[in-house]
């Protein structure tokens, strides 16, 4: 999984028959090389094929070789006892609205290069079915939150944030909440040269400047009943302009708490707990401000028992399994499709 934070790859194992989860294997994070990033931003936004986009393809897809390979390396797992390999790819475009999705990565070179099946393209058929596409984890949410207290609430906070809310009988609402990480990693890029806000330390100096955060709270985005799903760039850092850098990121990283807060609204039911994953679930600051937003209780996914950074790429070979089995990876409650669909490309070595 290469999510839109454009961080790098999370390679995870699990054993799985598409509906439980019977364990979790090893787990490695493989950054992207600063060169690598900057050729996968380069083609940021774009739906015609070009130079620019052949080149961040071979680059996702060379960094995935590798970043298997390390994996198989450093946690002994051997790659010929892989069944098959779930391959999101890098979003670089996302407008459902036009029944478009685009990401990069070469799942054929994939499986050549590894030996491993390999099953991608996995947001398409939704899309071309009038779904949004997204969010493509809520069945997963579901299979690990079995034996949980429902309805529950779980909102992955990547580059834009999203959320599933899983009923007392199994039924699933999802949809993207607003920013996550993104526009919070931009402030920090731009105004202080730093890749991220590490531990929210920098929010955590700042004042939330309160008027931006009602205004932002205004954007019509919110109002829009489900199913909804965004691309990184529909929420960027600029409504923080003119603030202090530590000002600009206490504002922003409580404008990502408001966002989820306000998705409880589409809620059919209030939650008995918010989970929080991925990269924003590493964020005290975040963390501290969704619990006030939300005036509910707000865990993390590895208080759980949950492994929150490896969580989507664990996802995507859960969803590689169900697209081999013929079943339904996307649902009406989910992406808006038209009934449950399934979906996937596959590639054999």
């Amino acid at each position: 999984m290469s999510g839109t934070s454009v961080d790098g790859v999370d390679v995870a194992l699990i054993e799985t028959d598409g509906e439980r989860v019977a364990s979790f294997g090893a787990f490695l994070t493989v950054p992207y090389a600063d060169d690598v990033r900057q050729r996968i931003r380069a083609a940021f936004g774009t739906d015609q094929a070009s130079e620019a986009t052949a080149a961040a393809e071979r680059a996702v897809t060379d960094a995935h070789v590798e970043a298997v390979k390390r994996w198989s390396r450093e946690s002994g797992t051997a790659l010929s006892t892989v069944d098959v390999v779930g391959f999101h790819g890098q979003t670089i475009t996302h407008r459902p609205e036009r029944r478009f999705t685009w990401q990069i990565g070469d799942g054929a070179a994939l499986a050549h290069a590894t030996g491993v099946k390999v099953v991608s393209d996995l947001r398409v058929a939704d899309v071309k079915a009038g779904g949004q596409g997204a969010p493509l984890v809520p069945v997963y949410h579901a299979a690990l939150a079995r034996d949980l207290p429902r309805p529950l609430a779980v909102v992955n906070i990547g580059g834009v944030g999203n959320v599933t809310w899983i009923g007392a009988d199994g039924s699933l609402l999802a949809f993207d909440t607003g920013p996550g990480n993104g526009p919070i990693d931009d402030w920090c890029a731009r105004s202080a040269g730093l890749r991220f806000d590490r531990d929210g330390a920098l929010a955590a100096s700042g004042k939330v400047d309160r008027a931006r955060v009602e205004r932002f709270s205004e954007h019509r985005f919110f109002a829009v009943t489900p199913p909804k799903s965004l691309d990184r760039g529909d929420f960027s850092d600029s409504w923080a302009d003119g603030l202090s850098v530590a000002d600009g990121a206490a504002t922003l990283t409580r404008g990502t708490a408001r966002a989820i807060a306000l998705a409880a609204r589409h809620f059919p039911m209030p939650v008995a707990q918010w989970v929080i994953s991925g990269g924003g679930a590493r964020n005290p600051t975040l963390l501290k401000a969704i619990a006030e937003e939300t005036r509910g209780k707000v865990v993390t996914a590895d208080s759980l028992g949950w492994n929150g950074d490896a969580l989507e790429a664990q996802a995507f070979a859960f969803l590689a399994v169900r697209s081999l089995r013929g079943l339904p990876i996307t649902f009406p409650g989910t992406t808006g499709a038209p009934r449950p669909l399934t979906g996937g490309k596959v590639d054999l070595p």
